[in-house]
């Protein structure tokens, strides 16, 4: 059975939120509406749209200089309306895209709204497509592993071999982002859930000392709890 704390961390969490719209009725909508894909479904502009770019482009960089400005800028934003508005975060992700395709967090951003609307293969696949060009990027690497920890949650029981498979693999990536920044308190946050599952005690208190040294602002007290009922301290 899961610990409570499982179902309030559900990572991104996704449905926890309140999701605004299904599956369904994104993947409808998206048929006749290219700012719902990724980089617009890379499909040709019309005339119009790409006039209405150049404008939006022009205002943009009157209030941020800079075209990668202007995309953090919009990144930001997405993340902000994520879980009470999924299609304007998706929105703002395009247009950091437009202002700047070179910036690889357009890829977190992307993986975030398919997390939210719980297709996890797809988010995989849009922080595989950053990854690959920006391997050592923290964010994609700390939500990619947040793909596999949400699929070893879905599973049931969580002990099945596939389970045990997406727990490794999360722990894996999840290490690799902390490797390259170990100040990062979620990634420290879910590193300790990560162990905390794995029954390795020691490591669980690990990365929870060093997120709470840090501020501790992911850590819920469902999870402390947990984390001490599981895993005693050693005198």
């Amino acid at each position: 059975m899961k610990s409570i704390f499982t179902i309030l961390i559900l990572l991104v969490s996704i449905q926890a939120f309140g999701q605004q719209m299904t599956w369904e009725q994104w993947e409808k909508e998206s048929q006749t509406n290219i700012r719902l894909l990724p980089k617009y479904g890379n499909v040709e502009k019309t005339k119009e749209q790409k006039k209405s770019d150049e404008k939006f482009i022009e205002i943009t960089l009157k209030q941020d200089s800079t075209h990668r400005k202007g995309s953090d800028h919009l990144i930001s934003l997405g993340f902000q309306y994520l879980y009470r508005d999924v299609k304007t975060a998706m929105y703002r992700f395009n247009q950091a895209y437009l202002l700047d395709s070179t910036n690889t967090d357009v890829y977190w951003g992307f993986g975030a709204v398919y997390m939210t609307l719980g297709q996890y293969q797809k988010a995989k696949e849009q922080y595989e497509e950053g990854l690959n060009k920006a391997p050592e990027n923290t964010h994609l690497l700390t939500d990619y592993a947040t793909c596999f920890m949400a699929q070893y949650y879905a599973l049931e029981p969580i002990e099945n071999e596939i389970a045990i498979q997406n727990l490794d693999s999360a722990i894996n990536y999840m290490t690799q982002s902390y490797n390259l920044d170990p100040t990062d308190q979620n990634t420290l946050f879910k590193l300790s859930i990560l162990y905390w599952n794995k029954g390795d005690c020691d490591n669980a208190w690990k990365y929870y000392d060093e997120c709470k040294v840090l501020g501790g602002r992911p850590i819920t007290e469902a999870y402390k709890k947990d984390l001490e009922k599981k895993c005693q301290r050693k005198k």
